[in-house]
């Protein structure tokens, strides 16, 4: 999954699979961890976002369960 770079301190880049709805999350610590079930706009909110890393820990850490690959 091709993952694009974040303006921000902790998350280091994200990826999206549409057809499988599954978000990529790689983590400033090299973590790597997908949610499932993401929604197409959730995805675009995410890149659109002024604050990744508050926009993830309010919308998508809360929300989903993840799993670390």
């Amino acid at each position: 999954m091709e993952r694009r770079r974040l303006n921000s301190s902790k998350l280091r880049s994200a990826g999206y699979d549409e057809k499988s709805q599954t978000l990529e999350i790689e983590f400033a610590n090299g973590q790597v961890w997908q949610y499932g079930r993401v929604s197409p706009e959730l995805w675009r909110r995410l890149l659109a976002s002024p604050s990744p890393t508050s926009f993830f820990e309010d919308r998508i850490a809360e929300d989903y369960s993840g799993k670390r690959v």
